[in-house]
């Protein structure tokens, strides 16, 4: 039978389950990805496991989101995540290597493979002819200790590229397409999967800029052929002995089909507060902004830079635009240095700031209040710059450049020059210095856990009680993302380590007052929160059901649920519902108490049933999406104590 690419990869890496859409499967995992900000939890979760050594081919730690050393809360996490990596046999990426994500295209990515990494954007390794999923940490540590990933099977959302962009019209703008067409759901339980002759003219650094959002429109992850721009790239890190070719077979067939037609696309923006609120930027040309900003994950290839700093080469921001450039990689860096690309974004007025996450998640470079910054990062949730009154638009980097010198947004077609034509550095540099290999294993033996004063244990989470009679804390609206629910920033991430100092941030954009009131709760069985569609999109931190989980939460009931998150919840325990009527999410306001009895034979037995709302006459109906397997998970109070029972009957 011919196979697309997405099912090549996946029957190769099938341990479990049936390649049925929707049905739960087990995947083989070759390679794992963690960085600083989820990676002291999953260090926390193998010592807890007495992991011996890491079993997959290749497992790296990358030290990229919490550069900030304002205090000794980072540089302990730092210490700690390198004594890690020498204990378990992990590659170690220092602080300011670059950004995990096309550092590990660069040095690491190998069609064919799979990777699953604690960050939801690692997905954007899909460039490579990879299977790259983002998952919650603990599913992470256990793809290290040789577990399977579990998840359900995606459908393959075939995407065919014809035509060729025009001038001014970037890969950002392809993605943007895409999210302007289908908004931040669209993606949802699909692999999609692009083809077709538009991939020519593609380098794999613009492959990456359009697999790193599809998380964005929250696709399981997104897959590009291994085809000859892919061996190009690796020639160029002189890795090309890891090539392999992979495509579709010849009559393959997707679940979906869809096509774009790159020569009709026009440069794109996501509008405040969502990817999905993408118009053409002539719709909102003219409107001030007080920040332009270049790099993260989402454009972080040597052109993205390049074709900024030629826009604005021999010319001078505007006043009063902070003009910031995101370098992400060292690599990079130095090409861009070598062929005075950043003097011409210094002399023009840029900013320069290390290789690494920084203002992407709020670790630095935060806008004004209430004014306007333009980025060429993946997200504009609210709150997630750093500044909570932000208003945060998403572009291309040639429309950051363009809008940097007139001050307001401006399509950048509408500048009087020449489309600039960059050209890659014809041998890039190749750097390793500060990425190191695995030590030996009697070495790592030796190797102690180095842990600062800012690192506390998990707490113990008890099994799921039979009965529960709980309060709605939080009645809550569509999209609730995870920098809503636990904020990131140079505020917060540094207590990463921490959950009861992190729990201290839970939900506080939405409302200020739940630490109190769910502490609380704790002793007295705990409480729900109600939400409506989409709710946990974004970003894979598992400190996001971790904390709310500590802070008493057992119930989540929502219209649906984006996966990562709902996948976070089952692992800790918390019960992930979704209304059988969305009718019924009218019927309950916060402050309501939710009543449940026979609750595990319900969970084991019943995929739908009934809650009660205490005093009132109407029945909820209610589902849950749990695999045998989770169910057993949930009954135990989540996948640590999950893991640990195992053991000790094995």
């Amino acid at each position: 039978m011919a196979m697309n690419i997405t099912q090549k990869i996946i029957k190769d890496h099938l341990v479990s389950g049936e390649m049925t859409p929707g049905t739960e499967i087990g995947l083989r995992i070759d390679q794992t990805l963690t960085q600083d900000a989820t990676g002291t939890l999953v260090m926390q979760e193998l010592e807890a496991m007495e992991l011996d050594r890491a079993k997959t081919e290749a497992s790296a730690q990358y030290v990229d989101h919490n550069l900030i050393q304002e205090d000794n809360k980072n540089p302990d996490d730092h210490l700690f995540l390198h004594s890690a990596a020498r204990r378990f046999g992990l590659y170690h990426s220092r602080p300011g290597n670059g950004v995990s994500h096309p550092v590990h295209m660069q040095r690491l990515a190998k069609p064919g493979k799979t990777l699953l990494g604690s960050d939801s954007h690692t997905c954007a390794n899909g460039c490579m002819g990879m299977l790259a999923m983002g998952a919650g940490g603990i599913d992470v540590a256990m793809a290290i200790a040789g577990e399977p990933f579990y998840v359900r099977m995606p459908k393959v959302w075939g995407i065919k590229l014809t035509g060729e962009l025009p001038d001014w019209v970037s890969a950002k703008d392809v993605i943007l397409e895409l999210l302007r067409r289908h908004d931040v759901k669209g993606g949802v339980g699909k692999v999609i999967e692009y083809y077709g002759p538009g991939l020519k003219a593609l380098s794999a650094m613009d492959r990456h800029v359009i697999a790193n959002m599809g998380a964005e429109l929250g696709a399981t992850g997104t897959v590009f052929p291994s085809d000859e721009e892919v061996k190009h790239f690796l020639k160029g890190q002189n890795r090309e002995d890891d090539w392999v070719e992979l495509t579709a077979d010849k009559g393959a067939q997707y679940d979906i089909d869809e096509e774009i037609n790159l020569s009709e696309l026009e440069p794109l923006i996501a509008k405040p507060t969502s990817p999905g609120n993408v118009v053409p930027v002539s719709e909102v040309a003219g409107t001030p902004i007080y920040q332009s900003y270049i790099g993260s994950s989402a454009n972080p290839g040597y052109r993205d830079f390049a074709i900024a700093a030629e826009i604005v080469n021999g010319k001078q921001i505007a006043p009063g635009v902070s003009y910031d450039i995101n370098p992400t990689s060292r690599q990079m860096l130095t090409d861009l240095v070598k062929e005075s690309h950043i003097a011409s974004l210094l002399q023009a007025g840029g900013r320069l700031h290390q290789a690494g996450c920084n203002g992407c998640i709020g670790m630095g470079q935060a806008p004004a209040s209430g004014r306007n910054s333009l980025r060429t990062t993946p997200r504009n949730f609210p709150g997630r710059s750093g500044t909570r009154e932000d208003s945060v638009f998403l572009c291309s980097p040639e429309t950051a450049a363009a809008s940097a010198l007139t001050g307001v947004i401006t399509d950048p077609r509408t500048l009087e020059m020449k489309y600039p034509k960059v050209k890659e550095p014809k041998n890039p540099t190749v750097d390793e210095k500060l990425l190191d290999e695995p030590i030996p294993y009697e070495e790592a033996k030796q190797v102690k856990l180095h842990k600062g004063p800012n690192i506390a244990s998990i707490p113990k989470m008890d099994h799921m009680p039979d009965e529960i009679e709980i309060p709605v804390l939080l009645k809550m609206g569509d999209n609730i993302s995870t920098d809503e629910i636990l904020a990131g920033g140079a505020r917060v991430l540094p207590y990463r380590s921490n959950l009861p100092e992190i729990s201290k941030f839970t939900f506080e954009i939405i409302d200020e007052t739940y630490y109190k009131r769910g502490k609380e709760t704790v002793e007295s069985g705990g409480h729900a929160i109600v939400a409506g569609n989409n709710y946990g999109q974004g970003s894979s931190r598992e400190h996001a059901a971790l904390a709310p989980r500590y802070l008493g939460l057992r119930v989540a009931l929502v219209k649906d649920f984006a996966r990562i998150h709902w996948q976070n919840l089952v692992n800790f325990g918390v019960l992930p519902l979704t209304f059988v009527n969305e009718e019924d999410y009218d019927l309950i306001e916060q402050g309501d108490v939710l009543e449940a009895s026979g609750l595990k034979d319900k969970i084991k037995n019943e995929n739908e049933f009934e809650m009660n709302v205490k005093g009132k006459e109407e029945k909820i109906k209610v589902t849950h999406a749990l695999s045998e397997r989770q169910k057993e998970i949930m009954l135990k109070g989540g996948i640590i104590n999950w893991v640990k029972d195992r053991a000790v009957t094995k």
